[in-house]
């Protein structure tokens, strides 16, 4: 083939970090990463190398790998991702280890999960907490479809534990008439970010959705909502769980003081970043 060109010298070729650009090459000849190293010498057919010079092209642009593959692992699972969704970060992971402190493993408990974009949290929850039940709410319909079909390829026929719904925050969440449909456990991780926060036109974060992002004026708008209306919703001692930024601990903790919520802590990330604010419901509402 003229011009032919081995995987390595592609690799080279593409401008891309050798990571990224093993990646693209075991999405388009769909080998694994292991196998690209061991044969890097084999010669790209032609519409192979067309289909990855085009990938290469828009991630140059910037586009996020994850949306160019379609996939990206958390909590150790692979899942679909779109632009419709907010790419899943090992950040969050600190927010589905906490909140698995505070649900049984071997009893029903019911859980929310506000913003579930494509339903990582949650799936990752449904998976450690096989006798959970679950609610999980976003505001974007596409996102709820990609959260479904994450569900159904991942839990299969426990997909059903997990009830989606098209709603603001709360605003679709049936309202409890008695304790057994409130929440022992609430989880979110909503937009904290800054409207005119310079990041926003950085990096992958430009090609994600800003609903997903942006946390209004602030940054802080979303949580407070969630803070100020999550008691109407949780059991006696249920606990509420909030992802925020980096320099947002001391905040979140003042909203969910101010709220009510007591035994309130920060939890920080594995590269030791206030990541998670949580507290519990008093028990005398």
């Amino acid at each position: 083939m003229e011009n032919a060109l081995t995987l390595a010298q592609w690799s080279r070729a593409s401008g891309l970090p050798p990571l990224e650009a093993r990646a693209l090459l075991s999405h388009v000849l769909q080998v694994t990463p292991a196998w690209i190293i061991a044969h890097d010498e084999v010669t790209l057919d032609e519409m192979s190398r067309r289909c990855l010079d085009a990938l290469a092209d828009r991630r140059r642009q910037g586009e996020p790998v994850a949306y160019l593959l379609g996939e990206k692992e958390f909590w150790g699972t692979m899942f679909k991702v779109t632009p419709d969704v907010l790419i899943p970060r090992p950040d969050t992971e600190a927010l589905v280890e906490t909140a698995l402190r505070y649900i049984p493993v071997k009893q029903e408990t019911r859980i929310l999960d506000l913003g579930t974009g494509s339903g990582a949290i949650a799936i990752a929850i449904a998976r450690e907490r096989p006798q959970a039940r679950l609610w999980a709410a976003d505001v974007s319909a596409a996102a709820l479809r990609v959260a479904e079909e994450n569900a159904t390829n991942l839990l299969q026929q426990d997909a059903a534990r997990i009830v989606w719904c098209l709603s603001d925050w709360f605003a679709a969440i049936p309202a409890p008439r008695q304790d057994s449909e409130r929440f022992s456990v609430i989880v979110s991780n909503p937009p904290y970010i800054a409207a005119a926060d310079t990041h926003l036109n950085e990096g992958d974060i430009r090609f994600e959705p800003r609903g997903a992002l942006v946390g209004g004026i602030s940054g802080g708008e979303a949580l407070q909502a969630i803070a100020q209306q999550a008691s109407s919703y949780l059991q006696p001692g249920g606990v509420l769980l909030m992802e925020h930024g980096y320099d947002q601990g001391d905040v979140v903790m003042a909203l969910l003081r101010d709220a009510g919520f007591t035994q309130c802590e920060t939890v920080r990330d594995l590269a030791g970043v206030p990541r998670v604010t949580l507290g519990r419901w008093r028990t005398d509402y």
